[in-house]
Order: structure tokens, then sequence, then C-alpha cells
């Protein structure tokens, strides 16, 4: 048991994370799979080059804390409005007291297996330890234990420390991890736990059944803003009026406290709906997607649980399957998300000419009457509310004949 570490093999993830983040480059060339909404399987897609403008329009909402200026700058760079309200923040242990005491348990317990979960987890909790002096100590008492790993992230995190695993996950989830102490190791063996900002009691609870003694470190937390943070409030509201066209999610805490949220604010059905049918829900990965799925959304996630490809699975997905585009006398009709494009031309619109205009669009040309346009409108709406976003749409657009009136009967789009 002891000393079983395997030297082999290398950290995997850095380089596409770091072409997808940088800029477009030959990886972005390559056919990798997407899940799309509703799908049980990947379906491969081939990437298109990444263009500096080709999110311009589209309205991409980032929720986490912890390297949100990664997806923030990315999608930016490609013409996107990003709105960021981390549901969570990460939280280090008060002045690191009971990390450094769990730490120095962790040492005389010599543990014989360590499972690593997150690679940020295992570099802050090293470099806490070498803060108090007792960071060769823990590499030496660790060096002589089997380490498992989650994913290629925390594989990375141990062997910047010098340390090498014995393995990982197969799925990259705690779980799994979990799945795999049990199933190959024998039982009775002291097991040490470097978990992640949401502490998976339920797993741990399964190592305590069978092991004779289970050590936890926590080198961070994740807590909930607080209310004075009022980005969180107005990125639900964003959802639910459809003034976004994607949610990005890097942790299922991440979803929880976003739907804890909407129940506070009492909106949590038109949430829920919105992520549903309007509003697009990116997930990292399948523990990320896990919550949603739960709720019946049915979130995009990269088959590879990296940043890298979930920046250019929401990039696809939006140029693939959230442009709406309709014919029409005055050239060709395409809705990027707030912006309206007719021929070459690119006009921003405002919320309720943009709702005015996508009922419209979606109605292909048929006539949609004055109610129905005044209910497309959020809010309480009325007759005179739809004629003034109705005036201001034509006056945004400035093409004369675009969106015909149709006497006593409603509006339609002259195709």
């Amino acid at each position: 048991m002891k000393g079983a570490n395997d030297p082999g093999g290398a950290v995997s993830g850095t380089g596409a994370e770091a072409s997808a983040v940088a800029g477009a480059s030959a990886p972005d060339l390559q056919a990798h799979h997407v899940r799309r909404p509703g799908a049980t399987e990947p379906i491969a897609v081939a990437a298109s080059f990444l263009q500096p403008n080709q999110l311009e329009g589209f309205r991409i909402g980032v929720t986490s804390d912890r390297r949100s200026s990664d997806l923030i700058d990315a999608f930016e760079r490609r013409g996107a409005r990003v709105v960021h309200a981390p549901t969570l923040r990460i939280a280090h242990s008060e002045q690191d007291g009971p990390l450094r005491e769990d730490t120095r348990i962790m040492i005389a317990a010599r543990p014989d297996i360590l499972l690593a979960t997150t690679g940020y987890g295992v570099r802050r909790w090293f470099e806490v330890a070498e803060a108090d002096g007792i960071g060769s100590e823990l590499t030496d008492v660790l060096a002589e234990a089997t380490i498992l790993v989650r994913g290629p992230k925390a594989r990375g995190g141990i062997r910047a420390t010098g340390l090498n695993d014995a393995g990982m996950s197969d799925s990259e989830t705690t779980a799994s991890l979990v799945d795999k102490v049990l199933a190959e190791y024998p039982p009775g063996l002291v097991i040490g736990v470097q978990v992640h900002g949401a502490t998976d009691e339920v797993q741990l609870d399964r190592l305590r059944a069978v092991h004779q003694r289970v050590l936890v470190v926590a080198p961070y937390r994740w807590i909930a803003v607080d209310d004075t943070d009022d980005r969180v409030y107005r990125l639900v509201e964003a959802i639910c009026a459809r003034q976004l066209d994607c949610v990005t999610f890097t942790s299922a805490p991440a979803v929880h406290a976003l739907f804890t949220a909407a129940e506070g604010m009492e909106v949590y059905p038109e949430l829920i709906a919105a992520l549903r049918f309007e509003v697009c829900a990116a997930a990292v990965g399948p523990v990320t997607s896990a919550p949603l799925i739960a709720a019946g959304i049915a979130p995009i996630a990269p088959t590879r649980f990296r940043m890298g490809a979930l920046i250019r699975l929401v990039c696809e997905h939006l140029e693939q399957n959230m442009i709406e585009r309709l014919e029409t006398q005055n050239g060709l009709v395409q809705l990027r998300g707030g912006v309206v494009q007719v021929g070459e031309e690119r006009v921003q619109l405002p919320p309720t000419a943009l709702a005015i205009m996508r009922a419209l669009v979606r109605a292909g040309g048929a006539v949609v009457s004055r109610e129905d346009l005044t209910r497309a409108l959020a809010g309480d709406s009325d007759d005179h509310a739809m004629e003034v976003s109705l005036s201001r749409l034509r006056q945004t657009l400035g093409i004369p004949g675009l969106v015909a009136t149709v006497v006593k009967r409603g509006y339609r789009l002259n195709v």
C-alpha cells in the first residue's frame, strides 16, 4: 500500500485551455463533441475558427468567482456583453488556523491513502503548510501514501509539489474517486481527503462506513454573497426577462446558490422556465450539470471538463443554435441576442423593441396581433407601451416597410 505512487504520465488539459483563452489556434479547428439540450449522447461538431466579432450581440451571464476573468475576457474579446454575478465566492479558513491544525493531524496519522480533489486546493494546502514550517513534513508523509486524484487538475497540483499519484477516478467526480477506493483497496485503512469548497458528506460517510479513520482538510470553502451585493439579484431578473442568451456555471454549489436567490425573490418557477426554453445553461461538466438536470433544465456541457472547452462550446452553440433568421423583402434578418442584423448592418435593440422583433421574426411573416405583441413585453405592459416600443423599433431599424402594419389585425415583417 505505502509507496505505490505512479511516477508516469503527464498533466493534461493545460494546452487546450491556453489556446482557447488566448485566442484562435490550431486546436480551435479540431472536431470535438458537444451535448445539445435534451440529448443523451454528445454530438460531434466541427469547431469554427474563433472570430473577434463572432459573439457580437449575445449576452452571457458568468456565475463563477475564481477564474471568472478567463471566461469574461474570452467572451468579451469575441464581442459578447457579459454580466458577472458570482453566486458564491471562495473564502479561506479564518486565518488558516483550522487548516493548519487539520494538517498537523494528517501528518501525525500518516494516512494510507490520500484523495486529492482539486488542483487549487492542493496548491493552497501546501502553501499554508510551507508558511507554517511543516511543508517538508507533509511532503514526507504523503510520499509514503497512495495518492489518488479526482482529475487532471488535481494531478497537476500533486505533481507540482514533487509527489506523484497512483491513479485517477474514472469520471472526474468525487463519487467515482470513492468508488475506486472501495473497489480496489482493502477496508480498515486511514484515509485522508482534501475536500473542495463544498464538502460532500455523502461520499465521506461511504468511506467512514468501511475504513478505520477518515481525515479531512479543507483549504478553502464557498460562501454565499451577502445582501450588499445585488449582482445576483440583477442576474436572476435578467434571466427571467430573457435578457441573457446564456449563463455559465463552473460548480454545482453555484447553481444551487442561484436557485436559492430566485426562491428568495419568489421567481423560482420563472427562472427555471427561462433556463429550460429560452436562456441556454452551460456547465463545465457532469457534476455541475447535475442540479440543472434535476430541475428539468438540459444544459450544454463539453465532454472535456475544462474551462477552455466550455468557452469553445458556448461560442459554437450560440452561433449554431441561437441566431434566428428570416428572409424578408429587405434582405436577410438575423437576431443575434440583443442585436438585429439586416444584410450586413447590425443594430443594438433596447429590451422592449427586441421582444417585439423576436415575436415578429418567430412568426415568419405571419401577422402578430397587438395583444400578442403586448404579451411579449415583460412586466405589466399595455397597448400604449407596446406602441411606443414598436415605434422605437422602427426608428432604430431605419428601414421603411420592414415592419408592416396590417390594418385591424396587427403587424408583420415584410417577407
